[in-house]
């Protein structure tokens, strides 16, 4: 059985997907309750969220076009259905090299409205444009401006590596944002997207009636797909699919919840599915990394490599005060804000008392495609493929094959480039932690950098094998067998029934390669 519906993968368009007859969940109920307050908006999520197709539900709504939302929740709740003059500017329309492209970019966009209004240019400045554009809309129509801007952080999210450029570009926004408010008087609605909520841009200090719904309770569903939008949406399509991967219905919920479910944007926030990797994985018919397949961007993976940032510290969950969540500025060695921002961590738990948040991956797709995207940057040249695959580490456990596996990983180290000659302990650390991690998607894993507990522990069939490594030069693989028998970390494994195969090994960081290692 396949479903023949469409789905509307890559469709931002909101007009083109109902003109289309596309599935759509219907967010319109969203918008009556933008509606009841004037102040202008800003929410933030991570890519391929949904974000620019509720901006372009948006357009369509303030341009009056009712026979498009037939049948949909706003049909029921609006009375009146007036046309605004709509400036709706995308930024993620441009890659931003120098400031020329940044300044050519804002002058197209701005131009095409100038002729679509007729409004004559006689200035310069981009900001000066669009309070002129925003004024004359008024003058011409009587009734007040709508601005839309889509992705408003990407021209700063493109520059993150080129720090000139990127200050550059903060300035012209600076402007070009805060006319939103001298303008406020002949604005109607104000809305803005992006992924991160970056600090000294005036849009979120000159603006300061500016409404942050990213994180309320209210809005905790205006992107993504909850749920129950699952299950109500989408039933035709888990059908098909289960019957694809030979799955029940409610098995295939299971493994959909498990790769793509886990999103929370608030304190209190029904889980969220992703909603790109969801429609990806019903056209196929089969589970994917179709969120990372779209790229992480590179700067983030660099940050993370360049502070040596400890990778394992988010594999308990990590705590982040409330006034720190969301606020970002370029230079911030705490990268956990833009993580949670950007979608590779999400909101666990909320603690009132110390207005505190608790975050951690939120779904498998996240955590390995995460890992296998940073295994590169801390390895150059080390990429999980060919005779470094995964599989092969796995297959030599499976066949309780000690001396193969550690010939591998042996292997994956040698030949590691020369600028890595003063990277520490701590880096290799995070390695042996981002292979073991990787290795949980597919048999049970557990990694640990706790005291009193063994460095990794796999189980492999009837058999568990229990890893310690030295890593400090001073101490041999038979300090770590030693180590593995005086702290009795098999002890917990003792009634599970299965083989236990204790491994000590020595790293040599000076070398950087694997050295030694001993079986028990």
């Amino acid at each position: 059985m396949s479903s023949n519906r469409k789905l509307p993968i890559g469709i931002q368009d909101f007009e083109k997907l109902r003109t289309g007859n596309n599935i759509y969940v219907d967010k319109t109920a969203y918008i009556y309750k933008l509606l009841q307050s004037d102040a202008p908006y800003f929410l933030g999520r991570p890519r391929r969220f949904g974000k620019s197709l509720f901006l372009s539900t948006l357009n369509a709504y303030f341009l009056g076009k009712k026979e498009l939302f037939e049948g949909l929740a706003i049909a029921e709740l609006e009375r009146e259905w007036v046309e605004y003059p709509v400036l709706h500017i995308d930024m993620n329309k441009s890659v931003y090299k120098n400031i020329q492209t940044f300044e050519n970019s804002l002058g197209v966009i701005l131009g095409e409205y100038e002729t679509e209004w007729g409004v004559e240019n006689t200035l310069e400045e981009a900001s000066q444009r669009l309070g002129q554009l925003i004024t004359q809309a008024y003058k011409k129509t009587g009734r007040k401006a709508v601005v839309l801007i889509d992705e408003y952080d990407k021209p700063l999210v493109n520059t993150m590596d080129d720090i000139k450029l990127h200050e550059e570009i903060r300035n012209i926004l600076k402007s070009f944002y805060g006319i939103l408010k001298s303008a406020d008087t002949h604005l109607r609605f104000v809305f803005l997207t992006g992924v991160t909520k970056f600090s000294k841009v005036s849009v979120f200090s000159d603006l300061n009636q500016l409404q942050d719904i990213s994180m309320d309770n209210r809005f905790s569903g205006i992107c993504g797909i909850s749920e129950t939008e699952l299950t109500g949406n989408f039933q035709p399509e888990i059908t098909a699919l289960a019957e694809k991967q030979e799955l029940t219905y409610n098995e295939t919920l299971a493994e959909l919840k498990k790769q793509y479910d886990g999103y929370h944007f608030s304190k209190v926030s029904e889980d969220i599915y992703n909603p790109f990797s969801l429609l990806n994985t019903f056209a196929k018919l089969d589970f994917g990394d179709y969120w990372f397949e779209t790229g992480t961007p590179t700067f983030l993976i660099r940050m993370l490599r360049d502070i040596d940032f400890n990778v394992r510290s988010l594999e308990n969950d990590v705590q982040m005060p409330s006034d720190l969540i969301t606020d970002y500025q370029a230079g911030d060695e705490n990268p956990v804000p833009i993580l949670y921002q950007s979608g590779y961590l999400t909101i666990k738990r909320y603690d009132r008392e110390f207005n505190e948040y608790t975050l951690g991956f939120p779904n498998e797709e996240v955590k390995y495609g995460f890992i296998r995207r940073l295994i590169p940057a801390y390895m150059p040249g080390r990429e999980m493929s060919n005779d470094f695959s995964i599989s092969h580490f796995i297959r030599d456990l499976r066949a309780c094959n000690v001396d193969g596996f550690m010939t591998r990983l042996r292997a994956f180290f040698d030949g590691i480039p020369s600028e890595l000659n003063n990277k520490e302990e701590k880096h290799y650390q995070t390695v042996f932690y981002l292979l073991f991690k990787l290795m949980g998607q597919f048999i049970q894993t557990e990694v640990s950098s706790a005291i009193g507990r063994a460095d990794a522990v796999v189980v492999a069939g009837d058999t568990i094998f229990i890893f310690e490594f030295k890593l400090n030069g001073k101490e041999t693989a038979e300090n770590a067998l030693k180590q593995i028998d005086e702290r009795k970390y098999a002890a917990q494994y003792a009634v599970s029934n299965k083989k236990i195969v204790k491994v000590g090994a020595d790293f040599d960081v000076e070398n950087r390669t694997l050295n030694r290692w001993v079986q028990g």
